[in-house]
């Protein structure tokens, strides 16, 4: 068991960073949801549930940690337009502690009362969207990106209006385990502000908190605190961008104040899982345009680096940044190929052999109309490819010691652990309808069944512990 050990490095940047504020008091507290596993990680996993609900549906402090909610500020583009009415509107940092590894994890919260940055919302979360949520967060996690975690769900008891789902509807309150809430977003508030004393103290805290390899050895100013947490950056979210692609997940509102420093993807809404791999693809209804689209996700991720470097300069000037930047391109496509390999059993081969899998592959997904569910499942290890993907195939052999479970017959269904819309619809009528949460808990356990046959995800990187391949 990991013993619990506190730390609240970020009380050393509230007084500007951040605002205390008080949970909302809710009539009810049913628990629907605690994360054993991520418990167990922080050393919370000997509370009972009455413990539980007292510090993640009431927020009573945790022992020696910080001693009142802060919701964070940060301004932000949405959709590319600027604004700087933002901050933690319904949630806020509520504890911060440290993993066995000596890493910083934060508890933060979604629903969880109102705030000053709360722009006339009321602060609370619906209980369809805690369990959207819980199963992003676990899909994702099985297939290798770098998330937060659902760490606990509370239904409130509270009868919810929204304009885009039935009302009046169920209310919750939801913690995430996370590496940080830092955004790009934050930054940008201190350009705006005109701030570089406390932005020299942002960066000197991503870098002791989130640390992560120095540029290239080529790089320009390559010792420049900045410079060197831009780079770090880049690679972090090329990554993530890799990520996102080859799980075949659209995020769906990929603005900057939804852009975390460590690279860690979060904060769920309108997202969705490709039914067929389809480039046009987006989440979010009020995307017009598909500016987040599933195959622009890595423009939009690369464009959101871009305004990072632009609050950097108020610490350096634009050339280094700008060399961080240009970096982006080759290591998306190199995340690209080594993700796409683990996700089909093999050993990855060279950046032109892996491209070439992944443009067969593309193409094998838009011949047969399925999507990357089933594709990732067909195959595994390299079986069952004929022509193009056959020949793309050639190159690469299989990994050692394959799991049963890619033998059980899927032919003419979806994957067993896909989480297209009509499944996550599925899952939530039986909540609303009855009261029912078997299918749910029958979802996750497909979806860990998955993870667990898939084995250890590759490592995220831009972080010390990663900075080879696994």
């Amino acid at each position: 068991m990991t013993d619990y050990r506190p730390d609240t490095p970020i009380l050393s940047l509230a007084p500007w960073l951040a605002d205390p504020v008080t949970p909302a008091a809710f009539p009810e507290c049913t628990l629907r949801h605690r994360a054993e596993g991520p418990a167990a990680q922080i050393g919370l996993d000997g509370l009972s549930d009455d413990e539980w609900l007292a510090h993640f549906c009431r927020f009573e402090p945790l022992a020696d940690n910080l001693p009142e909610p802060l919701a964070l500020k940060y301004h932000g583009h949405q959709f590319r337009v600027y604004n700087a009415d933002l901050g933690d509107g319904r949630g806020f940092l509520f504890a911060q502690m440290r993993d066995e590894g000596g890493r910083l994890l934060d508890l933060g919260t979604k629903g969880s009362g109102q705030t000053p940055y709360s722009r006339a919302g009321d602060g609370r979360l619906t209980l369809q969207g805690a369990v959207r949520e819980l199963l992003a967060t676990e899909m994702l996690g099985a297939l290798g990106v770098d998330t937060s975690r659902t760490f606990s769900i509370v239904e409130t008891g509270e009868q919810l209006e929204r304009h885009d789902e039935p009302s009046p509807t169920r209310s919750a309150v939801l913690t995430r385990l996370s590496h940080g809430h830092i955004r790009i977003g934050t930054f940008q508030r201190l350009l705006a502000h005109d701030e570089p004393d406390q932005m020299r103290e942002l960066v000197a805290y991503c870098l002791e908190q989130f640390p992560g390899p120095l540029p290239p050895a080529d790089a320009p100013e390559r010792e420049e605190p900045a410079v060197i947490l831009m780079h770090q950056v880049v690679e972090r979210l090329a990554d993530l961008a890799a990520s996102y692609i080859v799980a075949g997940f659209v995020h769906g509102v990929l603005n900057t104040d939804n852009m975390n420093i460590s690279g860690e993807s979060f904060d769920y809404g309108p997202w969705r899982f490709l039914p067929e791999w389809n480039g046009g693809f987006t989440a979010a209804y009020f995307d017009h345009a598909g500016l987040y689209a599933f195959a622009r996700q890595p423009e939009a991720i690369h464009w959101n680096c871009g305004q990072l470097g632009v609050a950097l300069r108020l610490l350096v000037e634009a050339p280094p940044l700008i060399a961080a930047l240009e970096r982006f391109g080759a290591l998306y496509q190199q995340a690209v190929g080594r993700r796409w390999c683990w996700r089909l059993g093999l050993v990855p081969g060279s950046d032109e052999e892996n491209a070439a899998l992944v443009a067969a592959s593309e193409q094998a997904m838009r011949d047969a109309e399925i999507g990357p569910d089933t594709f990732f499942y067909r195959h595994r290890s390299g079986r069952a490819a004929e022509g193009a993907l056959a020949e793309a195939l050639a190159p690469f052999e299989a990994v050692a010691g394959e799991a049963e479970y890619w033998e059980r017959e899927i032919e003419g269904a979806s994957h067993p652990a896909s989480l297209v819309h009509s499944e996550v619809e599925r899952i939530w009528s039986a909540i609303a309808q009855d009261d029912d949460w078997s299918p749910l808990h029958d979802k996750l356990a497909s979806i860990r069944d998955l993870g667990n046959a898939l084995g250890p995800r590759p490592l995220a990187k831009g972080h010390l512990a990663s900075d080879s391949d696994p």
